[in-house]
């Protein structure tokens, strides 16, 4: 087992450990900004009278940002460099929190979806920076444990969005403290049996409106500020794939990304990745409250995601960066999903309390598939990197389509809805095994070609 601060050393020596410190802080912001949206669904439905697909726009909102802005924020990658990249995106993202002050006066729905879209706008540009960023600060050959490190801090961002977003937005509904609520919902669902005598108040008798999302996105918008305050200071390398020390041939790196088959299967499977895991997120707490017999509340549902769902994505993060350095990264990203599979089957064909366990338990082996289908698609690209990681952040426009069409599949029965994202996790199990493997076959390949003909 070699040393943990090798991952961050280059075979020429140079260390990168405090740079990649100061991009993990821009994980932990979009994990925030990301799993906020999950409470923004129901709470829309009740405040704007939405049905569940015309909730979904909020996510077609955010995650369309990522469709129109993915390949102007390659240009600015390749043109000025990681670094101008991330404070183009800094300052974007805290234009559209700011934003959410005059969206409350005007009280429209589209004016919320104007200020998710410009903040998602920012994100495409720290997504499509930092994420190629990581896997250059250091040895080529941890790349894939680099990006998991990474994006375990991008986890806890997750779990705060949720959980600070349900105790702001749904604070009416219950007096016990988050922890308690929390303590109170996991013995529902595992026994079956809801304890508390006090009723879940009926959508109509709330006191629902849009001025609770002042506080989360305003103080986002602050903290963004400060983030942005720390990089002007900070000097961050110009760090390139060819600089790195990485290993991928020139010619391979010049060559059209179109003709690297992994990367191709793997631009459709974070497509996929990315719709189904915003399509759990968004109807989680539909799912878990539409449970009648459970009499789970928002908040309590809110809480659980954050602290449950979120809470076990966070493990598997931190997890995911030491499996990486024993298991294969293909190998893992396909066993996971294979349980995935099997987790969405038991979520669509039941809606109780083993549904809801299976529903937690499937953040679970989401935690490494986004930044292992990431490195495992750039493998080898060389001087492409930068191309084709705006590419890939551009497949982020999947969760833009999933959550309205899980709610119109289970618009009646939301159970149902959860066939989407089983369809995807089957196609990353074939991307894990196979697909991901393609490139390397094909090399295999052309090199016996080549050694036949010299014979």
């Amino acid at each position: 087992m070699t040393d943990s601060k090798s991952i961050f050393v280059t075979s020429d020596g140079k260390n990168y450990r405090l740079p990649f410190i100061l991009i993990t802080c821009l994980f932990l912001l979009w994990g925030f900004a990301h799993s906020l949206l999950d409470v923004l669904n129901k709470h829309f439905q009740d405040a704007l009278d939405l049905t569940k697909a015309q909730s979904g726009l909020v996510q077609a909102s955010a995650y369309g940002a990522y469709f129109l802005m993915a390949l102007p924020a390659g240009f600015v990658a390749r043109k000025y460099g990681y670094k101008k990249g991330v404070l183009f995106g800094l300052i974007l993202f805290a234009i559209g929190c700011f934003w959410f002050v005059p969206a409350v006066s005007i009280d429209k729905f589209w004016a919320f979806l104007f200020g998710l879209l410009i903040i998602f706008g920012g994100l495409t540009f720290l997504e499509t920076v930092a994420n190629p960023y990581t896997t250059v600060l250091g040895d080529p050959k941890y790349a894939a444990s680099r990006i998991n490190l990474a994006q375990t801090f991008n986890a806890l961002g997750w779990i705060l969005g949720p959980l600070i977003g349900s105790l702001l937005i749904f604070k009416s509904e219950s007096t016990d403290n988050p922890f308690l609520s929390f303590g109170k919902t996991i013995r529902t669902l595992f026994t079956g049996v809801n304890e508390s005598v006090v009723p879940v108040l009926p959508t109509a008798d709330k006191a629902v409106d849009n001025t609770a999302l002042i506080i989360p996105y305003v103080g986002l918008g602050i903290v963004v500020l400060l983030v942005i305050v720390l990089f002007f200071l900070s000097m961050l390398p110009e760090v390139t794939p060819d600089s790195s020390g990485s290993d991928s041939n020139v010619e391979e790196g010049q060559q059209s990304l179109i003709k690297s088959k992994h990367f191709v299967y793997g631009v459709i499977a974070q497509f996929l990745y990315v719709a189904a895991q915003t399509g759990i997120g968004s109807f989680f707490v539909n799912y878990v409250v539409e449970a009648e017999s459970l009499g789970i509340s928002e908040m309590q549902a809110g809480i659980l995601l954050g602290l449950g769902g979120m809470g076990l994505f966070a493990v598997g993060r931190f997890s995911g960066s030491s499996l990486m350095k024993i298991i294969k990264p293909g190998r893992l990203l396909g066993s996971f999903a294979a349980v995935n599979t099997l987790l969405m089957l038991v979520v669509a064909t039941r809606h109780d309390n083993i549904g809801i366990i299976a529903l937690i338990l499937s953040y679970l082996f989401m935690s490494i598939m986004f930044p292992s289908i990431f490195a495992l698609s750039i493998k080898g690209l060389g001087k492409k990197t930068k191309e084709a990681s705006s590419v890939l952040v551009m497949t982020i426009v999947g969760g833009a389509i999933c959550p309205s069409l899980m709610g119109a599949i289970g618009a009646s029965n939301m159970n149902v809805g959860f066939i989407v994202p089983m369809i995807c996790f089957l196609y990353i199990f074939f991307f894990g095994f196979v697909g991901s493997k393609e490139k390397h076959a094909a090399n295999q390949l052309l090199e016996l070609h080549k050694s036949t003909k010299r014979k």
